[in-house]
């Protein structure tokens, strides 16, 4: 048999994510972000749940696409724009809308020959000092835009640093502002967070938003608030099963490093899952993990192949344990108890998306049970 990890990607959760964004904003559209192979869990197998949304937006030409092949015919966004001349023509063919950030894609647009003209979001830099025109220069930028025959129509985007914490909006919402008024066109500005906590400003939630990790079941503003605060479903169930136990006595260490140290008898379980699948080295003893749906953690470092999990948690609640039981290293249990992947992604020092974005090659994965 093939070994037991499985990665399942949950369709009703995206329903519900995407459900839970609209529901912040009634009355803008959305873009469900599908950039990074849809953070990790396949165009291909969260387009069902997803294809509810206005419109996709995304990276890459040929994820762009995939989408079109799949059959949506709404809009597609390009989050970064064009890299070269060339990249207009596909846009033209694929009917693409793409972001123009920069002085070199409007010069590729004034030369770009095409019978179609292109609809495009200019972006401003309103201060997360990475893609787009300063303020000062916003306003030029879109005269330039707006005398080109290869223009139609010119939207307004910017993205916020400090959605998800205590510096807030304010500052770059007052820059946007400032530089964008009375110009007319459409208006994209909220990321997950902004979504989540600040866009019941209309003019904060504009007419589109970019629903991102808030689709894929992570809270953008972990850990002040988890999934559940925000009404959301896990997307994607990380799992496998036990394939060894070991009784440990005081004194007896487990793992490379030996970085963990028994200080009584314990059970240890050694489930098939390690670095290689994707799963963080750097979460150390006491990540949360579930067993037979019950919480416990991790003890030891994680190896390529296997982690180490504490039983003493199911031995105590009378659960039957052992070779074959279930591991949950994020997502839900079959018994319907979820460990957030923010949580695991906090053990490990980083964020969920990153965890999700890391799932290896080598791990099969399914559409709600089905391969």
């Amino acid at each position: 048999m093939p070994r037991p990890i499985t990665a399942t990607i949950h369709t009703a959760a995206l329903h519900n994510n995407l459900a839970r964004v609209r529901q912040s904003v009634p009355d803008a559209k959305v873009w469900a972000v599908v950039k990074a192979n849809a953070y990790g869990h396949g165009i291909e197998r969260v387009f069902e749940g997803l294809r509810g949304a206005d419109g996709f937006a995304l990276l890459d030409l040929a994820e762009a696409e995939r989408v079109r092949h799949l059959g949506w015919r709404g809009p597609i966004l390009l989050l970064e724009g064009v890299f070269e001349p060339r990249d207009l023509e596909l846009c033209s063919r694929l009917g693409l809308w793409h972001a123009v950030h920069c002085d070199e894609q409007i010069d590729m647009l004034a030369a770009h020959k095409t019978q179609v003209p292109h609809r495009v979001f200019l972006k401003m830099n309103s201060g997360m000092n990475r893609l787009g025109f300063a303020p000062e220069r916003y306003r030029a930028a879109w005269a330039r835009l707006n005398a080109l025959p290869q223009v139609d129509e010119i939207s307004f985007m910017t993205h916020f640093s400090d959605a998800d914490g205590p510096r807030g909006i304010a500052h770059q919402m007052a820059a946007f502002n400032a530089a964008a008024q009375d110009l007319p066109g459409e208006r994209s500005l909220s990321n997950s967070a902004a979504t989540l906590r600040h866009a019941q400003d209309a003019g904060v939630r504009a007419d589109w938003v970019r629903a991102g990790i808030v689709v894929y079941g992570s809270a953008p503003d972990f850990p002040e608030h988890n999934a559940s605060h925000w009404g959301l479903q896990p997307t994607m169930t990380l799992s496998t099963r036990l394939i060894a136990t070991q009784q440990l006595q005081a004194g007896d260490t487990v793992g490379y490093g030996s970085r963990f140290t028994a200080d009584g008898p314990l059970t240890i379980g050694i489930a098939a899952c390690g670095y290689a699948d994707g799963y963080p080295r750097h979460c150390d003893t006491g990540t949360p993990v579930l067993v037979n749906g019950v919480r416990t953690r991790l003890v030891g470092r994680v190896s390529m192949d296997m982690v180490t999990v504490d039983l003493t948690p199911l031995q105590q609640a009378g659960v039957d344990v052992g070779f074959g039981s279930e591991v949950t290293l994020w997502g839900r249990a079959s018994n319907g108890v979820a460990l957030s992947i923010d949580e695991v992604a906090q053990a490990a020092g980083t964020v969920g998306y990153e965890l999700m974005c890391a799932l290896a090659q080598r791990v099969p994965v399914v559409v709600d049970g089905v391969a």
